[in-house]
């Protein structure tokens, strides 16, 4: 540590008697400027009420020396110096207060944030001693935030605080600590300290702070700048309490040390509460590395900050009742409450597993079970399945369609994907099924009635069990080549059903469908429409309606993507990336899948009718189940543009990106060879990886079914 060193370190202000021989050698000094102030001080003393005493207004001036500014200045002696000072505190903090809180030694580790705080406390009289601690040194980057100016630059953070308070008050003892705080340096850093205050940035420094702390029993104190989030751990009332509240588990420092940058978004995340972060500061979060070198801060929400520190440790230094935890001080918040004057007159998981497809009492209950589990867009059910003799009715159900779904297009595949189903179930059952695909009059636009009659079909009846099994697999992959055989038994499924499938494999065009499909992700997030329906496709555990969209289980997301969610739900954070032309960074997780995936299959048919898009669903489940069969994980992917047939369709997915929108579909629809009179029905990712966490729930279609 330094304290009162001179060189360049010197950050402690040297306080003289007026017979100090080294005030003599200072006057001599032509590079050493005195200002004399002591007089008006002296006469503002005597000028208070009440009246201060003679033991106070009689003690003698002082002197003190500024190394660092080549300045001497007469200051009243100790007493009437804290007094003149302070006494605009007074009745907000009592006379009795102040001195007990003179008493307070504070540490506070990290002097970006830390030097404000640091600065208040002084400013109020609420310490007696600070120890500062920084290793890195001042930039011009700090100085929208950090109260310092230009003749600091270059100069280490907790000097530059150290010399500003010692301006302020040059009887504050100052302790600073320039190599920041490490295993070595935190023992000396915490003896005899009372309260410790941390705005560092290293999470490991956090912890080891918390576990320094912990062990000697001393409160710890944090605010975050973004809607002024303070943290309160009272580890002297609670020794044994979880270090960070347990946000981030039970780990170390030394663990945190040995994790990369990657590994500790998750735990930092959890720390900040993405859930209720400004939409700015959420937006700003998705860009750093993008847009942004590092996540912003303001000095309006470190003076917030400030204000939160010196009342939680007035609160600790007095006694008075302050509980661990974390409080959130919403300055926006509170403006947008604000108001006329009235005028006097007088997040626990809970495990609910999908259940296993019910087992069928009958073979017609069998066809219409394995309808019911073909896959459809955001899980959606976009049907109406019935029994009706000897046949099945699958009706298209409009009502269930979203935006993406342009004229139905999607539910079209999703109904022919059914369809399918029922006649490899049919065949399981000794039945041959014959599918007949027709407008559905007033409530639908398409009905694919499934006839039944005795017979057998061993192709199909060989995949009823793939098809039970069917599930959408969102792992991450490596890049491990389709087999040759492989392929071709997933191009034959295609055509058996009068598509075709167009496999995408090489780097090359997987990189460049990467970067298609994450371009229409991004889209996809940032129109408002588009974003409110995925999300309301996601469900959550415990959701009261599980049967339908997507478990976020099945996303297969990294602890740290699955807390992001919690900002990328969020519309007004997708306005403000929308405003900054920004949110690159959104489509980056299907970027990743792609370009690590086996391969993709784009499933198109002849023709743009529903009943053509129908066709195709049963072509997709063909493959789908194919794929499975042969060990492959397989994972829909659907851009914005892929139902639009004209522009008038890409203008209502997204009037904002249009044209984006247009040059997307063409160029995709380039890069898999499909011709102008073919629709593309969907696009499958294929991959060798583990069964997924979880399936789809599905509605229970064994419901009695009443005519309007």
């Amino acid at each position: 540590m330094t304290a009162g060193t001179p060189g360049a370190e010197q950050c402690n202000a040297i306080v003289l008697n007026t017979d100090d021989p080294l005030l003599q050698e200072l006057r001599a000094d032509p590079h050493v400027e005195f200002i004399d102030a002591a007089s008006a001080q002296r006469a503002a003393l005597e000028g208070l009420r009440p009246p201060v005493g003679a033991e106070v207004t009689g003690e003698p001036a002082r002197w003190v020396h500024y190394p660092w500014r080549a300045k001497v200045v007469s200051v009243l002696g100790p007493r009437g110096f804290r007094r003149l000072r302070l006494d605009r505190n007074r009745n907000l903090v009592t006379g009795a207060e102040l001195d007990r809180l003179s008493r307070l030694r504070i540490g506070v580790v990290g002097l970006s944030v830390g030097h404000a705080i640091a600065y208040t406390l002084a400013a109020q009289g609420f310490c007696g001693e600070l120890r500062l601690a920084d290793f890195d040194d001042l930039e011009l980057s700090n100085l929208n935030r950090v109260p310092a100016t230009v003749f600091d630059l270059g100069v280490n953070k907790a000097v530059v605080c150290a010399r500003r308070i010692a301006e302020l008050d040059p009887y504050l003892r100052l302790v600073v600590q320039t190599s920041g705080i490490t295993e070595d340096s935190v023992d000396e850093f915490m003896d005899n300290v009372d309260i410790v205050l941390e705005e560092c940035d290293s999470l490991d420094a956090k912890v080891l702070v918390r576990e320094a702390a912990r062990a000697r029993r001393l409160p710890v104190l944090m605010a975050t700048s973004d809607r002024c989030l303070l943290d309160v751990e009272r580890f002297d009332l609670e020794p044994s309490r979880p270090i960070l509240h347990g946000l981030i588990g039970d780990v170390d420092a030394a663990q945190l040390r040995n994790l990369d940058t990657r590994e500790k978004v998750p735990h930092s995340l959890r720390l900040v509460d993405a859930t209720q972060v400004s939409p700015r500061m959420a937006a700003s979060l998705i860009e750093v590395g993008k847009t942004l070198s590092t996540w912003p801060q303001i000095a309006s929400e470190v003076a917030l900050n400030s204000a939160a520190v010196a009342e939680a440790v007035r609160r600790i230094g007095l006694g008075e009742p302050l509980a661990s935890g974390r409080v959130r001080i919403d300055l926006a918040a509170g403006l947008d409450r604000i108001e006329e004057p009235v005028l006097a007159a007088a997040e626990q998981w809970v495990d609910d597993r999908p259940e296993s497809p019910a087992t069928a009492a009958d073979a017609i209950q069998a066809v219409v079970a394995a309808a019911n589990r073909a896959p459809s867009g955001g899980n959606a059910q976009p049907w109406r399945i019935q029994a009706l003799g000897d046949s099945v009715s699958i009706a298209l159900d409009p009502e269930r369609a979203t935006t993406m779904d342009v004229g139905c297009r999607a539910s079209a595949v999703a109904v022919g994907a059914a369809a399918f189903n029922a006649r490899v179930a049919a065949a399981a059952h000794k039945m041959v099924a014959e599918v007949r695909l027709e407008p559905g009059g007033e409530r639908s636009p398409l009905v694919a009635t499934v006839d039944l009659a005795a017979g057998d079909d061993p192709a199909l009846a060989a995949l009823y069990d793939a098809v039970l099994r069917r599930e959408t697999n969102r792992r991450p992959a490596k890049h491990d080549p389709i087999a040759p055989h492989t392929r071709e038994l997933l191009r034959a499924a295609a055509q058996r059903e009068g598509a075709r499938l167009e496999i995408l494999s090489t780097a090359e065009q997987l990189d460049a469908a990467a970067r298609i499909l994450a371009a229409a992700d991004r889209i996809r997030y940032l129109t408002p429409r588009l974003h409110a329906e995925m999300i309301s496709e996601l469900r959550w555990p415990g959701d009261p309606s599980p049967d339908t969209g997507i478990d976020i289980r099945s996303l297969e997301l990294p602890q740290g993507d699955l807390v992001m969610l919690d900002i990328l739900r969020r519309p007004e954070v997708m306005a403000q990336l929308a405003a900054w032309d920004g949110g690159t960074a959104l489509g980056d997780d299907t970027y990743d899948r792609v370009t690590a995936c086996s391969a993709l299959g784009v499933v198109s048919v002849q023709g743009h009718r529903l009943v053509d898009y129908a066709r195709a669903g049963s072509a997709v489940e063909s493959v789908w189940v194919t794929a499975q069969q042969q060990g492959l994980g397989v994972q829909p992917v659907s851009p914005v543009f892929l139902y639009a047939v004209d522009a008038e369709d890409l203008r209502a997915l997204s009037a904002a990106f249009i044209k984006e929108l247009a040059e997307l579909q063409y160029t995709f629809r380039e890069l898999a060879n499909t011709e102008p009179t073919e629709s593309q029905a969907l696009i499958l990712r294929f991959a060798d990886v583990p069964s997924p966490s979880v399936q789809s729930r599905r509605r229970s279609v064994f419901r009695p079914v009443t005519e309007d």
